[in-house]
């Protein structure tokens, strides 16, 4: 039961990005938007809304802001023009760099995308030149101080509803899963009444970099600040293991 927890990563992250941007309930609202329009509003039958719905409830997303955007985005008339771009690339010190959009113009999202790279000294590459450093994978975290359960209940409960794999770290627990059983090990977690941290399918990097030089980690972290000021990026994954990132 040991791995590489992203906890603190994931906690941090979140606390900076939401309180500086305040644009998650925005990102999730598209994502919405786009899954009703694809699949229809019953995430029963459309599991890509099933799966926004979960990302939603693990960001705190009201009940009945997520209903408004459902009926909003079925509703008559409905204009949804977003679509998923994503794109690829090389930061400094080789890092690699995966960039999930949503937008309403790709020419646009191209080049802001573009120019974050450049400005931090970064490189934007062809499809597929690091996604297969990632492997997709359902992650959920759990905090510790949150959890009731004890660690092996929680593993036999994540593994008995599909769950790949368990790690346990000093503050967290985190439970590894494929797409698709994603929302079944999801669903067992919220019917063990289990709070969780973050809950969404994502790209696990296969291995870790950690960057050491300061001027690297600087023009990273500008790749990175430029990239979340973006409103069409959704998620930004990195192989970097660097926590003040």
């Amino acid at each position: 039961m040991s791995g590489h927890s992203k906890f603190a990563n994931i906690k941090h992250k979140k606390e900076k990005n939401d309180a500086a941007k305040g644009k998650i309930f925005t990102i999730i609202g598209r994502e919405i938007a786009v899954a009703v329009k694809e699949g229809g509003p019953d995430p029963a039958n459309n599991f890509k809304l099933a799966q926004v719905i979960a990302k939603a409830k693990a960001n705190n997303m009201p009940n009945d802001t997520i209903e408004r955007g459902i009926k909003k985005a079925s509703g008559e008339g409905a204009n949804v023009n977003y679509e998923y771009c994503t794109y690829e690339g090389y930061g400094p010190a080789g890092t690699a760099i995966i960039v999930d959009c949503l937008t309403d113009n790709k020419n646009r999202t191209a080049a802001n995308v573009r120019a974050a790279f450049t400005k931090g000294g970064g490189n934007l590459g062809t499809p597929g030149c690091v996604s297969f450093m990632f492997d997709d994978k359902g992650q959920i975290i759990i905090d510790k101080e949150e959890c009731e359960m004890s660690a092996d209940d929680l593993m036999m409960t994540a593994l008995d509803a599909g769950a790949d794999d368990f790690n346990e770290e000093d503050d967290s627990f985190e439970i590894l899963t494929s797409p698709d059983a994603f929302e079944e090990v999801k669903k067992a977690i919220d019917d063990s009444n289990i709070p969780t941290v973050s809950a969404e399918v994502t790209k696990i990097p296969q291995n870790y970099v950690e960057v050491n030089d300061e001027e690297s980690l600087k023009k990273l972290q500008r790749i990175l600040d430029l990239l979340d000021e973006e409103d069409d990026v959704q998620n930004v994954y990195t192989n970097v293991d660097n926590e003040d990132l």
